[in-house]
């Protein structure tokens, strides 16, 4: 599998390419297992891990808690 996180890239942008590839409905574990297997950064696992536990229906319930700004495509 590719690795796409490229080294200094922004971190809302690894965030959005972890939840688009993401089968909601998600809980927290789900969210923190799949940004890991996409080589995310340890400062999106500790933001994902930092998550209440509870189930995701979709991207925009997993941003309002984390509160970035997503780029297109993310953000609704």
């Amino acid at each position: 599998m590719a690795n796409s996180a490229i080294p200094g890239e922004a971190i809302n942008l690894q965030i959005s390419d972890v939840l688009s590839e993401v089968t909601y409905p998600v809980n927290k574990d789900g969210l923190v297992d799949a940004a890991r297997e996409a080589g995310a950064s340890n400062e999106v696992l500790a933001m994902l891990d930092g998550l209440p536990e509870q189930d995701y229906s979709n991207i925009e319930a997993v941003t309002a808690l984390i509160g970035g700004s997503f780029g297109p495509g993310v953000s609704g």
